[in-house]
């Protein structure tokens, strides 16, 4: 049995049956022969349909954000930002994705050749809970777009998201069996991986699980694309503008509660302004508004789940065992649903949990650091590597200190974010491949090189002038 519960409240909202190994293998046959045929349906028309989809999730925003607040408990308004940026994903590769694909001629000794960008097939992508709609879009709307068709593993938390998105590409006319939900449990996904009609699989969540998806995929000689966990530098230098640095800091960790791989985790700033900043950022924290997802004042809602709750707070627990102090929270919140306070610690050193491990929630760690050079090797000092905040205003140094930080991208005085024109991605324990734009629409395609003879006689290169 799979339950949706309102973290808010601990209401069960729905429960569903688990698809057995039948259901199971006929959802795959339908994505299987839904590919014969979109794989060769014109780019052209593969974007109407795109299109088509961006409308019904607009159309459908209200109900699909309300199902988010109520599935997971992220405030209504970011639910809401959340649906149209999946919806500007699906226009922006309809728009892009006929340049993105188009073969590209190459000079050889062939009369001709190119290389074309062709669909792999079935695709499987286990997606994770915290941003329930978004990370499917941002890797179905390119897989899509290319050719291939999809099975979602969606997160068990979120049943009614993962039935409702696989409604928006249905009703949107993308044809049948081409994205399909899978409710089962993750013991479920080996033998999906090991299926020959899946020819990939992309995975959002944690460092383990990737590991382990990674491997299955491995042993079946299948691409794999791995977006996995962060804890994210906000460095902060002497000649930042605390203000908007301090204003981007504060959304930067706490949207979405704190439930997120790209959310800034430790905020390392140098000491000639850390005593200003904290001040600054304590202040902004403790002002946030928690309480019902569903009012639209509400800045922090519940964490998604208990046991998330309880680890968290784990974390915080033995980091003030060891010396940590908390300038705001540091507690759980009493009463129905699973809230915990917005969270600052400052007198921190490396080993302890809050700055040794990815803190899943509304809680910041604040490092002081003496100079930019021990910002960045305290930057770099995580086995994780996905997103990267620098705030100062001498861009000279800013653009040289981006090349030695070990990060999938790099924001320099703004607020690390997932964009469809940009690759999205992460290095060491966070994960391999990219995400979105050029990049990410190829990572699913077969890169196949296109000879056509008769093969030419070699040209003797013209001997330059002294």
């Amino acid at each position: 049995m799979i339950v949706s519960v309102n973290p808010a409240t601990e209401e069960v909202l729905a429960t569903f049956d688990e698809l057995n190994p039948q259901q199971v293998e006929d959802v795959i046959a339908s994505a299987h022969l839904a590919w014969k045929s979109w794989s060769r349906t014109l780019l052209s028309e593969r974007g109407r349909t795109m299109h088509r989809v961006a409308s019904y999730l607009r159309e459908n925003k209200p109900r699909y954000s309300r199902l988010i607040t109520l599935e997971m408990g992220k405030p209504l308004a970011e639910a809401e930002g959340e649906i149209e940026k999946c919806a500007w994903a699906c226009d922006f590769f309809a728009d892009n994705a006929e340049r993105f694909l188009t073969p590209e001629r190459v000079k050889s000794n062939a009369t001709e050749s190119y290389v074309a960008f062709e669909p792999l097939g079935v695709l499987l992508a286990i997606m994770p809970w915290n941003f329930p709609f978004w990370q499917v879009f941002r890797f179905a709307a390119p897989a899509i777009m290319a050719g291939n068709t999809a099975l979602l593993k969606h997160a068990s938390n979120v049943p009614q998201c993962s039935l409702a998105i696989e409604e928006a590409f249905r009703e949107g006319g993308l044809p049948a069996g081409a994205f399909r939900s899978l409710l089962v449990r993750g013991a479920a996904v080996d033998a999906i991986i090991a299926d020959p009609r899946v020819k990939a699989v992309s995975l959002t969540g944690s460092s383990a699980t990737g590991a382990h998806v990674a491997s299955l995929a491995g042993r079946s000689l299948k691409k794999s694309v791995l977006e996995l966990g962060g804890s994210d530098p906000f460095i902060v230098l002497a000649d930042a503008d605390l203000t908007a640095a301090v204003a981007k800091a504060v959304r930067s960790r706490f949207q979405n509660v704190g439930q997120s791989c790209i959310a800034a985790k430790r905020f390392i700033v140098v000491q000639e302004v850390a005593g200003e900043f904290e001040r600054l950022f304590a202040g902004e924290v403790s002002a946030l508004k928690v309480g019902d997802p569903l009012d639209r004042g509400t800045q922090i809602g519940p964490m998604a789940r208990g046991d998330l709750r309880d680890a968290l707070e784990e974390q915080v627990r033995l980091s003030v065992q060891q010396g940590a102090k908390a300038l705001v929270g540091a507690e759980r919140i009493s009463g129905p649903g699973y809230f915990y306070q917005p969270t600052v610690l400052t007198n921190l050193s490396p080993q302890m949990p809050v700055c040794a491990e990815e803190t899943f929630g509304p809680v910041a760690a604040v490092i002081q650091v003496k100079d930019a050079n021990e910002a960045i090797e305290v930057a770099n000092n995580t086995p994780f590597g996905l997103g990267a905040n620098l705030w100062t205003r001498d861009l000279d140094t800013a653009r040289n200190l981006a090349r030695r930080i070990e990060a999938g991208s790099v924001f320099i005085n703004g607020m690390v974010a997932s964009d469809p024109r940009l690759p999205f991605g992460g290095v060491k324990q966070s994960g391999y491949g990219r995400e979105l734009s050029e990049f990410g629409i190829r990572e699913f395609v077969n890169i196949q090189t296109v000879w056509i003879g008769p093969a030419q006689a070699a040209q003797t290169p013209t001997p330059q002038a002294e």
